[in-house]
């Protein structure tokens, strides 16, 4: 089977399959040589989680709970475990995942390995704020158990650190207090990024939940046009609210079942849908909604990826200052993806707060971050994103290595000033195409 990142680009075939089934056993070594890394889910979108001409440990098989306390919301499990597992085991007993991504369907080490963030960094901070001991197995065979007060550094080096380090066996996880499975949401038409910004600042104080979505093809006084989303946790006085059935099942059975043809996804049919979107989600104001529409909207359709064809997709996930310098760059690149005549289906707007995170190479930093979906076109797409790249960093931003396929060397060094540091952790058996790309070795 080839194993393949979310976004489907770059396409690496030559890597071999390596499970990993106990915790207790030794890392299993390639016949012949070759680096290894770490997959869980397959849900980085770039070459984070490939590593051609080499070979991934897989991790579904270690997917073992090993030990719950639901009076402190501790939870111990092993590393491919799923947000999706966790959920359906500790939800009913009123506790929730600390920090979230958009999808569910990510292994805790994938999680820990790329400090995912959420809706809520501006409260909770990263993932890896709340994962207070790990264990570390090395390709030499050794083992570390890892917190802020033991292996301090390999705990910093290992969160954010890509899979690079070794491979996690297991996490602790303090999960959070929830009183019912709702959220509060409302929903707030933006007319410009200007609205977003302030709209951002004002939530900050009382919502543990922000996001917008954006139409990518606003221009003029519509750059950055969309929807914001603000919530928090239902409070106990909708504890008696009964579930839906379409929230007692485990999944939809919505799925794309082909990849599209290359033109589908084109300047009419997302003007079409972003319309759509927008005036039927403004209309539904303030309102109660299940957890899982509103965290993982796109759950609700699996292998959606499809809907970009057979080349894949590129994703632009980028966080630039909270400044007039941040500002002009997010607006120019808004403005340089919809003039590009290859339009975002998916465009993201979060403000990310100065929580910082316990990881040397995490990506969230306080500023604005936008993600933007772009159909793989061949060269073209190539230079918009490398564009997109300049403008971030010429900004004094940075570019999110789960989500990149086209980061140069130069970029990441101007964005990662620790990479050096967190040289020194690498584990000398694994590598990924990634670290290699942008270490200039391929």
């Amino acid at each position: 089977m080839e194993l393949k990142s979310w976004g489907r680009y770059p396409r690496v075939t030559e890597q071999r399959e390596l499970p990993v089934t106990w915790t207790t056993e030794p890392l299993p070594l390639p016949a012949g040589g070759g680096s290894l890394l770490p997959y869980g889910q397959g849900r980085s979108y770039g070459d984070s989680c490939l590593n051609a001409g080499g070979a991934l440990l897989t991790t579904t098989r270690l997917d073992r709970f090993l030990d719950f306390n639901p009076a402190t919301g501790v939870l111990r499990c092993e590393s491919g475990v799923t947000l999706d597992a966790i959920l359906r085991l500790v939800s009913w007993q009123g506790w929730f995942l600390p920090v979230t991504p958009g999808t569910k369907f990510v292994s805790v080490g994938g999680a820990i390995a790329n400090d995912v963030h959420g809706k809520n960094h501006h409260r909770a901070g990263t993932f890896g704020r709340h994962v207070p001991r790990f264990e570390l197995v090395r390709s030499d065979g050794s083992r570390r158990e890892c917190s802020l007060e033991q292996n301090r550094d390999w705990y910093e080096a290992t969160i954010g650190g890509l899979g690079l380090t070794g491979l996690i066996t297991w996490a602790d996880i303090q999960l959070r207090r929830m009183s019912n499975p709702y959220i509060y949401q409302e929903t707030i038409p933006l007319s410009n990024v200007d609205d977003f910004l302030k709209l951002a600042m004002e939530s900050e104080q009382d919502y543990d939940f922000t996001v917008a979505w954006v139409d990518s093809l606003g221009r003029g006084r519509n750059l950055g046009k969309g929807l914001f989303y603000r919530g928090n946790h239902a409070p106990p006085q909708f504890d008696a609210v009964p579930l839906s059935k379409s929230h007692l099942s485990r999944r939809s059975g919505l799925a794309v079942p082909f990849d599209f043809p290359g033109f589908a996804l084109n300047r009419l049919s997302v003007a079409a849908f972003n319309w759509l979107y927008y005036h039927r989600q403004r209309l539904n104001r303030t309102g109660l909604v299940h957890y899982d529409p509103f965290f993982y909207p796109l759950d609700g359709v699996h292998r959606w990826n499809r809907i970009y064809g057979r080349r894949g997709f590129l994703q632009f996930q980028c966080v630039v200052p909270a400044s007039d310098t941040g500002t002009a760059a997010l607006k120019e690149i808004l403005d340089r993806g919809a003039r590009s005549g290859m339009p975002s289906f998916l465009t993201v707007l979060k403000m990310f707060g100065d929580v910082p995170s316990p990881g040397m190479m995490s990506f969230p930093k306080r500023g604005m971050t936008l993600a933007l979906d772009f159909a793989n076109r061949g060269e073209r797409t190539y230079r918009l994103v490398e564009e997109l790249d300049r403008v971030t960093r010429e900004a004094g931003g940075r570019v999110y290595p789960a989500k990149d396929a086209r980061m140069s060397p130069e970029s990441f060094a101007a964005y990662y000033p620790e990479r050096e540091r967190f040289a020194k952790y690498v584990d000398p058996a694994f590598s990924s195409s990634f670290w290699r790309r942008v270490n200039g070795a391929g």
